[in-house]
């Protein structure tokens, strides 16, 4: 038997392996498999490694927003483009701390932190790490998004007690350059490498829907699932409709289905990630989310607000898990 056809055989109720092999051929196989086919798959493979009846609960907050000189052209942050986003200053540690107990009270086990910057500036980066230090001793995990990081900025974080840092791939090497110029892809798996050796888990995933190809999404998997050491957090998001910013004249809201199937192919790829429905769930219905958490999608993030956009209420998504039967995940 060929290494493509065992590939999309499997092998049902055992553990997957974690490989760093990956070819974009077998992705796409495993893409094309009957949808029934594909699922099972991942779904045996999810159960391998997880509670298939739990999913975890993370909050975000942008401590800082707007200004941002990267021209990321999806991005509602970014200086380059006019939409109507006010820039905002450093939240005081104070304030932040404070979002972290509301989002503990509603059942959030990770906090994250993001700020809309290019790199962290010496001047504000104390007060982050005293933030992430604040934020753990609540008891929660803590989580960074501040741009990219030197080999001694990740290692204050790691200090500070930095459990994940978020940095997205945003999408495949072939399309990444129609989207953004001022940050390389290499820039970003720098960065990744950087606090992989403080000791501190990546979190890293990307961006669907906003004009890319299929090819392009299994190609962003394909990479991350090939890195030395695969993500412990995966972030999957949906484009979120911004005026005025380039990727609004060539976006195309993904089909439901493929939704479906690119999480599948996620979960298989990445047996031991955890697969996050991140940004545009408030575009999904939910049925999409139900397939979605049947093909291995394991955490979301609650809050009524996604750092500049909207995100689902937490009343529907707790009707949500109780109509499922899904517990959220306890620390």
């Amino acid at each position: 038997m060929s290494g493509l056809q065992e590939t999309l055989r499997g092998s049902v109720g055992q553990e997957q392996q974690v490989r760093h092999n990956w070819t974009r051929t077998e992705a796409e196989a495993l893409h094309g498999l009957p949808f029934a086919d594909l699922v099972f798959r991942a779904q045996s493979i999810h159960r391998g490694n997880f509670d298939p009846n739990i999913v975890e609960l993370a909050s975000l907050l942008s401590i800082k927003t707007g200004g941002c000189p990267e021209d990321c052209g999806y991005c509602s942050q970014s200086a380059h483009y006019g939409t109507g986003l006010k820039a905002t200053r450093l939240m005081d540690q104070a304030d932040v701390v404070a979002a972290a107990n509301r989002a503990k009270e509603a059942g959030a086990t990770r906090f994250c932190m993001a700020a809309a910057w290019r790199s962290p500036k010496e001047r504000d980066f104390d007060r982050v790490c005293d933030m992430v230090s604040a934020v753990k001793k609540l008891g929660m995990e803590t989580c960074a998004t501040l741009g990219m990081l030197t080999p001694e900025q990740a290692e204050r974080l790691s200090a500070a007690g930095l459990d994940f840092y978020n940095h997205n791939v945003d999408t495949s090497p072939e399309f990444y350059d129609k989207i953004i110029t001022t940050r390389t892809l290499q820039d970003r798996i720098d960065t990744l490498a950087h606090v992989r050796r403080q000791g501190i888990k990546v979190c890293s995933g990307g961006i669907i829907g906003m004009g890319e190809r299929i090819e392009d999404r299994l190609g962003m998997l394909v990479l991350l699932a090939n890195l030395t050491v695969q993500p412990e957090s995966v972030p999957i998001n949906l484009w979120n409709e911004v005026n005025g910013v380039p990727v609004a004249e060539i976006a195309e809201r993904p089909d439901p289905i493929e939704v479906v199937r690119l999480i599948a192919v996620a979960r298989i790829l990445m047996p031991r990630a955890v697969v996050r429905l991140s940004a545009g769930r408030q575009y999904m219905t939910d049925e999409l989310q139900a397939l979605c958490f049947l093909a291995g999608a394991n955490s979301i993030f609650i809050g009524d607000v996604l750092l500049t956009t909207k995100n689902p209420q937490r009343e529907l998504d707790a009707n949500l898990l109780s109509r499922l039967g899904i517990a959220s995940r306890v620390s």
